[in-house]
């Protein structure tokens, strides 16, 4: 996949690839570009960033991440099992969506 400069083509490209290995679609969340799989979020786009839902290690190593951090759309109260990952590490983002897909299903 070809890297942009442009975030949000980032995450269409990683849109356009994740619909083309799995079922999963394009919604909104939160008024925010999502991608969800059977009716659920599990990754997002957030003022040139995206956000995934993770658990265990593969939340850790997305927080490890230089600029990642936990995701706060209210500015109030951080949601614990997402990670905002700036589009820096725009190369990753594929990764981490394959990432919060399987992790998303782990819980079914």
């Amino acid at each position: 996949m070809a890297m942009s400069a442009d975030p949000r083509a980032e995450y269409d490209a990683v849109v356009a690839e994740l619909q083309t290995l799995s079922s999963a679609t394009p919604g909104k969340m939160f008024g925010m570009p999502c991608l969800k799989n059977n009716g659920k979020a599990f990754a997002g786009f957030y003022e040139g960033a995206m956000v995934f839902k993770l658990r265990g290690h593969k939340h850790a190593e997305a927080l490890a991440l230089s600029g990642a951090r936990l995701f706060d759309p209210s500015g109030r109260r951080p949601m614990k099992e997402w990670v905002e990952v700036p589009s820096e590490h725009a190369s990753s983002w594929l990764g981490l969506a394959k990432d919060a897909l399987n992790s998303l299903a782990e819980t079914h």
